[in-house]
């Protein structure tokens, strides 16, 4: 049983950068695509030849595992031990979530791109705007995010990290990526206005501080069961929201 529990930390591990499983990648991209502006999604249409955002929403899990795009493998999470900020914090030399967004925005504002680097940025920038709101993408450095605190999900053996990225968000409705969309995207322009103010890195933040309250329920030897379920399940909700939003307001500030 111990070299069992070693084995899925390690593979936990080796995880780390899978974010937002499949579907919590496409709601965010959908909700996205649903509040681009015409222009924008005109111009996203032609990028992504005629593919829409969540074709290619979770397009980066599986590049970042390949030599090609082995250099973006840090890119799709922050570790954040408590009591640091994202400017006081141990940075990743090859880049993490924060950096990668601001560098993939900047770049596509340029207008410099050719159209296959500009096609590439803009599928990274779907994908990296979803990690930066999973809670576990911000969670704390010496437990590579919930990585190394093994817990079961209906007592089936798993950690933290792998729970929210995809076990939750798949508990929490069975509906499709659309009937997400339909039943959770239904903000006022004011809402959708205050959700979509800030920074990359005070988004960042935003989702680090949430990690507090999930650390607490959740330590080692946790069985995840309908109670934990339903307590976080309007927390997903709510970073899937504002994940979506705050991709399409990029994405219009892009190709405006």
């Amino acid at each position: 049983m111990k070299r069992f529990w070693l084995f899925l930390l390690c593979a936990g591990a080796l995880q780390n950068a899978s974010g937002w499983g499949q579907k919590g990648h496409d709601v965010t991209a959908y909700i996205a695509e649903c509040n681009l502006t015409p222009e924008a999604a005109q111009q996203i249409d032609r990028v992504l030849n005629g593919r829409s955002p969540v074709y290619y929403a979770n397009w980066l899990d599986s590049a970042s595992h390949t030599p090609e795009y082995a250099y973006s493998r840090t890119w799709h999470y922050a570790d954040i031990d408590e009591g640091y900020t994202y400017d006081t914090m141990p940075k990743e030399p090859a880049g993490d979530v924060v950096t990668a967004v601001n560098d993939l925005v900047a770049k596509l504002k340029s207008k410099t791109l050719s159209a296959e680097k500009e096609a590439e940025a803009l599928k990274m920038l779907i994908h990296l705007v979803g990690d930066m709101h999973c809670p576990m993408h911000t969670g704390h450095r010496d437990d590579l995010s919930g990585n190394k605190i093994p817990m079961t999900f209906f007592g089936a053996p798993t950690n933290l990290h792998s729970i929210w990225d995809t076990s939750l968000p798949e508990a929490a409705h069975k509906w499709s990526y659309t009937e997400w969309q339909s039943q959770i995207d239904r903000l006022s322009d004011d809402e959708a206005t205050l959700i979509e103010s800030g920074t990359p890195k005070e988004w960042f933040m935003e989702t680090a501080a949430l990690c507090k309250p999930i650390y607490e329920v959740s330590s080692e030897g946790t069985n995840v069961s309908y109670d934990y379920v339903h307590k976080f399940t309007p927390l997903i909700e709510q970073q899937f929201v504002k994940g979506g939003h705050r991709l399409a307001k990029l994405l219009n500030e892009i190709y405006e």
